[in-house]
């Protein structure tokens, strides 16, 4: 299914990820997607930021689930912000997120790439809401 269908699909905040962040099989597919997506552009290649938010800290501008995840790498900030999300933390650099709803085309691709941002997440343990 396309990413978009499954937020059509799917009501607000009952998205979660399929694929177990620790197998390193799934992390590396992740990988290959994020850079593969131009996602290193903005994000940089290992996540700690650039143009854009760092992936790797604890502040996650509009949350760091699963479901808000998905919702913002399908919809964009600005549509996200449309569908009632807000910002919820802040960072220095303020990019928006362009919608990835017409560059991806199969959700799995989408999840294993978030799986991959959670090998890289370097919060503490009890921030960890996935």
């Amino acid at each position: 299914m396309k990413p978009i269908d499954r937020v059509m699909a799917t009501e607000k905040g009952k998205l979660k990820n399929p694929f177990d962040y620790k197998d390193p099989k799934i992390a590396e597919e992740g990988h290959k997607i994020y850079m593969g997506l131009s996602c290193n552009g903005c994000h940089g290649g290992g996540g700690g930021g650039g143009m854009c938010p760092p992936l790797t800290n604890e502040t996650w501008v509009y949350g760091g689930d699963d479901d808000t995840l998905f919702r913002l790498i399908t919809l964009g900030s600005q549509e996200l912000q449309k569908n009632g999300y807000s910002r919820k933390g802040q960072e220095g650099v303020v990019g928006p997120m362009p919608p990835y709803k017409d560059l991806i085309d199969d959700e799995t691709k989408l999840w294993k790439a978030i799986a991959w941002i959670r090998t890289v997440w370097k919060g503490r343990e009890e921030k960890i809401n996935w």
